[in-house]
């Protein structure tokens, strides 16, 4: 069959990670130090086609396939190692992108860490770059690029992409594609408007490990965040449980709610709608799935609403050995940063009470099997030593009460679409000198939480004698690991530079890999 519009992405975003989205993670390595063939076996592994159909697809690009569908185009959604086979005669190419760049803040981080170079998210873009140009030249279809990371092209362009498209795709993109297919001009960069919930379509094919969206938009309007106040929406709860059908229909049994904050579904001006939530929750489950897990939620929201989280944890059935682990914005424990980039963040409480609110939503969490993953943002131009001095207060207070909580100090990054897009990009030597301390002290107590959870984790090794090795290789890789965070704080980041010469993909590079992890190992613990 020949389709209008073929859509796929690059390696990096075309893959279920192997069952966890939390192993995606690794794709902002730098490519250097993680072996293409453990990407291609255990972290991004390729997905799977029956005949011209693949069998689940990113979430994004299942709902754009759904859109153009609505709008009256052929159109289907391809892996990126089939897309010379569909675009002989195809108008447009449309890609989703996550990290084209390495500019998102994991990438960033974990770049300026270990020595620097591509991350394996820019390599996989990049790889994918080159075939897609090749294939232009040839067949003369047109390119149009969105999806998360679309604000790094809006950046720089690159020449085999014709249109970046910024925003949501349901009102503007089907204009977009149009024009284009009748060969009327198009602006290099669009950006879409916001749709109404009814303009939004539920999917109409299996999206990877079971995701569906049930909120978009976040009212809270943190500066260095692109969602703004205005584009909150809560999905209805019909058109929810249509993708879920849709979802087990292709041999999924669990769900991944796709939301930036669980507790917001239903909410009306930033206050936590406890029945829609439960109903939420209790409706899904009753359709014979085997659990749901969600990505995000807020510590203000949860300390609002512990009878929320509770009923949450028990409707989901999250227990020891089935937790929940979303990531939580806890950003910083410095009032004037709070003041000027997040003064919405602690509502319905004020900044000044945000350190009682991280501390009082961690325990309710924890009550509840539900352990956060908390981020920070650090580098604004105005913070100093004083604020990270705050930070590392808040952190330590977190740590003396002792909760399962993992705690992620990440740069902040000026993306081109938020109010902070003409700040300077946070470099290592620009960074307050204590934040390699903050760094530290979270990752250490990272690698102990992990390490608690050690027996949990191994619980499904059956024999005796490979659970103990297993345990003895996760103690050695984190005590290698905790010593370079150790060094790091001890040369207020010039220990990164160790890494900068490793490459584990050429011969050379493995071979100077092997002689530092002995030299590590070496190492007194």
């Amino acid at each position: 069959m020949h389709y209008q519009i073929v859509l796929s992405s690059d390696r990096g975003s075309f893959t279920d990670y192997g069952g966890s989205s939390v192993l995606g993670y690794v794709a902002c390595m730098p490519s250097r130090l993680v072996p293409r063939i453990f990407m291609n076996k255990f972290f991004t592994p390729k997905v799977h086609a029956k005949g011209e159909n693949v069998e689940y697809a990113p979430y994004a690009l299942r709902k754009v396939e759904a859109i153009l569908s609505n709008s009256g185009f052929s159109v289907t959604v391809v892996p990126p190692e089939k897309v010379d086979k569909y675009v002989k005669d195809v108008k447009i190419l449309g890609i989703s992108v996550h990290d084209p760049f390495g500019l998102n803040p994991v990438s960033a981080k974990l770049s300026f860490i270990f020595g620097g170079g591509p991350t394996w998210t820019a390599q996989f873009f990049s790889e994918f770059g080159e075939k897609v140009s090749r294939l232009k030249e040839r067949y003369k279809f047109k390119v149009i690029a969105g999806g998360p990371g679309a604000w790094e092209l809006s950046l720089r362009k690159p020449d085999w992409v014709d249109v970046v498209y910024l925003g949501e795709a349901e009102v503007d993109l089907p204009i977009v594609a149009k024009k284009i297919i009748d060969g009327q001009d198009v602006s290099p960069i669009v950006k879409g408007r916001n749709a109404k919930l009814e303009e939004i379509p539920p999917i109409k094919n299996p999206a990877r490990l079971g995701e569906v969206q049930i909120t978009r938009g976040c009212p809270r309007g943190c500066k260095f965040c692109s969602i703004t106040p205005e584009t909150f929406r809560s999905i209805p709860l019909e058109h929810i449980k249509k993708e879920v059908e849709i979802n087990m229909k292709g041999g999924w049994k669990r769900v991944e709610f796709i939301t930036d904050d669980v507790m917001l579904y239903g909410s009306s001006k930033l206050r936590t709608n406890h029945d829609a939530i439960v109903k939420l929750f209790t409706e899904v489950m009753n359709m014979g799935v085997d659990g749901i897990w969600f990505p995000h939620i807020s510590a203000p929201a949860v300390r609002e609403s512990p009878k929320t989280a509770k009923a949450i944890s028990e409707i989901a059935r999250y227990d020891v050995d089935r937790a929940a682990a979303p990531v939580v914005g806890l950003e910083t424990g410095s009032i004037k940063i709070l003041e000027k980039y997040m003064t919405a963040k602690a509502f319905p409480w004020t900044p000044r009470e945000w350190g009682d609110v991280i501390l009082d939503a961690t325990a309710i969490m924890n009550d509840n099997y539900i352990y956060p993953c908390y981020t920070m943002t650090i580098g604004y131009p105005e913070e100093d030593e004083n604020d990270v001095n705050d930070s590392i207060e808040l952190v330590e207070s977190i740590i003396d009460h002792k909760f399962t909580a993992w705690i992620f100090p990440l740069p902040v990054i000026p993306i081109s679409t938020t109010y902070i897009s003409k700040n300077p990009y946070p470099k290592p030597e620009t960074l307050p000198s204590n934040y390699w301390d903050l760094l530290y002290i979270a990752w250490h107590y990272d690698l102990k939480v992990t390490r608690d959870l050690i027996p949990i984790l191994t619980g499904g090794i059956r024999n005796k004698v490979a659970k103990k090795l297993v345990k003895m290789m996760i103690d050695k890789i984190f005590s290698n690991i905790d010593y370079i965070f150790l060094q790091l704080k001890n040369t207020k980041g010039e220990f990164s530079k160790t890494f900068s010469q490793i490459n584990l993909n050429n011969t050379l590079g493995a071979i100077k890999a092997i002689y530092w992890l002995i030299r590590v190992a070496a190492k007194p613990q």
